[in-house]
């Protein structure tokens, strides 16, 4: 079924500050607001924001954390790591918690960031030849020492499920001011202090109640410090973003698939910090944080691209490339940070949208079957959505959206999709594609909902607390579920594609 399009003098009403960025809502999660009780359930070992307090000031320095990202297929298993020497890029692992008859693996070690004048190496291995439904242990060196063991639980392939995260963005609750405090605005270090912490209570609140998921998927903006002028404080206040961003137990036994966002994508520490699986460095657009990339989970397809690269063509070539190295994959999923069909006040009508006319025909083109998106911190998902199959205009990041007639033609370019699905619940063979926008996971920053709802958002939700979605696969059915953190409470209603041919 079709649904009329939003009248471009509508849209126009909605969008009125297109061209600004708006400033983030009164609302954040504030640790130090939280009932201790609350807290303390989801953290391991019953951490209260008090005893995370006290042991921030060794958390802020921890660069060395490792971190584990999905390898090409469930055999493997990627792990990037700082250093302080090179030449250490070294995984042992076993399925003996002794670590008898361990594996060893090696793989690459280069110059990375410095940090308060401290030279890193990052460090990156790939462990390949693991089997479904297994217990592994491993180990990483670390500047000639090997570390204490961690444990790894693959999961089965036949039937899996993961968790969906949106803008941790560590550090975005700089300037607000706590309610338990001396009325004093936070600053970067004390911002990302908080949000670390409920990052923590999120993810150890989301695999307490789905203990078995194979892999954590973030839609970008993991950290919030821009870099913009490259100095060594700011890349300080960084490294701190990404050591509070790392810091969670889980993180050591469950890989995370990131996203670049905007926030990650104009220094190397993104690049340095995660070892992805197959980047696209082919990419002539690239940003300094590194490539899309893909893999392949089970029945399902997963590709990720960079969306702060404007260049389209980019991006058709990774996903072309992806889809003919798993062509007979039943699921094809895609992730990108900037929410091309979101309901967020300060993005979905504006940056955001830029590169939806390029966009939408490529992924009708490789019959994308869903499409996961962060930067709006607005929870949305939409009905099922095809191009127009017309002609559009293509948008880069040099468009002037304070320009009323630059915007006008924007606006009416951008009115270049169909609504073929407007079912809800469970949907059998649809055409056309979903998509899902993601709040943020920490709560470090909202934003508003656009006041009118886009005809093609089915639904939306803004709680004002940090939120959680879990994605379920098998053979014939995509379901996905999002969830309050704090509670579990349901913020939408099941949605699930049956796939019957």
């Amino acid at each position: 079924m079709k649904k009329r399009l939003i009248a471009l003098t509508i849209a126009a009403l909605v969008i009125g500050t297109a061209g600004t960025a708006l400033a983030a809502t009164e609302h954040w999660n504030d640790a130090s607001a939280q009932p201790g009780a609350r807290t303390a359930t989801y953290l391991s070992n019953a951490t209260s924001f008090e005893t995370w307090k006290n042991n921030w000031e060794h958390t802020k320095q921890d660069y060395q954390q490792i971190s584990l990202s999905p390898g090409r297929n469930e055999t493997e298993l990627n792990f990037g790591w700082y250093s302080k020497k090179s030449g250490f890029a070294k995984i042992r692992i076993s399925k003996s918690g002794s670590m008898a008859d361990y594996k060893e693996f090696s793989g690459t070690s280069k110059k990375g960031t410095v940090v308060d004048g401290v030279q890193y190496y990052t460090n990156k291995v790939t462990v390949t030849g693991l089997e479904p439904n297994t217990s592994y242990y491993y180990q990483y060196l670390l500047n000639g020492f090997w570390q204490d063991k961690a444990k790894y639980q693959s999961q089965g392939t036949d039937s899996f499920s993961m968790l969906l995260v949106g803008d941790p963005q560590v550090g975005a609750s700089v300037s607000q001011v706590p309610k338990n405090g001396d009325g004093t605005a936070q600053s970067a270090e004390i911002a990302a202090r908080n949000d670390s912490y409920n990052w923590n209570v999120t993810l150890n609140s989301a695999l307490k109640a789905h203990p078995d998921v194979s892999m954590i998927l973030s839609a970008g903006d993991q950290i919030n410090e821009t870099v913009k002028d490259g100095s060594a404080e700011k890349l300080l206040e960084q490294e701190r973003e990404y050591a509070g961003f790392l810091s969670p137990q889980v993180l050591k036994s469950v890989p995370l698939a990131t996203t670049i966002g905007n926030h990650d994508s104009l220094t190397a520490g993104y690049q340095n910090h995660f070892n992805i699986p197959n980047p696209y460095t082919q990419e002539k657009g690239a940003t300094a944080a590194g490539n899309g990339y893909y893999y392949r989970y089970g029945n399902a397809l997963f590709i990720v691209i960079n969306t702060n690269n404007y260049n389209a063509a980019d991006h058709k070539a990774l996903i072309d490339k992806a889809v003919k190295s798993f062509p007979n994959a039943k699921w094809k999923i895609l992730m990108f940070h900037q929410d091309i069909y979101g309901s967020g006040l300060d993005h979905s009508d504006s940056d955001g949208i830029i590169l939806r006319t390029q966009l939408t025909p490529i992924i009708d083109e490789y019959q994308i079957d869903v499409v996961l998106q962060g930067h709006d911190h607005t929870y949305s998902r939409t009905y099922q959505l095809t191009g127009d199959a017309k002609a559009h205009a293509k948008y880069d990041k040099s468009v002037d959206l304070d320009d009323s007639a630059v915007k006008a033609a924007f606006l009416a370019q951008n009115q270049c999709y169909q609504i073929v699905e407007t079912g809800n619940g469970t949907i059998t063979n649809p055409e056309g594609t979903v998509y899902f926008a993601t709040n943020s996971a920490t709560g470090s920053k909202y934003y508003e909902l656009i006041p009118m709802q886009q005809d093609y958002i089915a639904a939306r939700s803004q709680t004002w607390t940090p939120t959680y979605s879990l994605i379920q696969i098998d053979q014939n059915q995509f379901t996905i579920n999002t969830y309050e953190a704090a509670t579990g409470k349901p913020i939408d209603q099941s949605y699930t594609i049956v796939k019957t041919k």
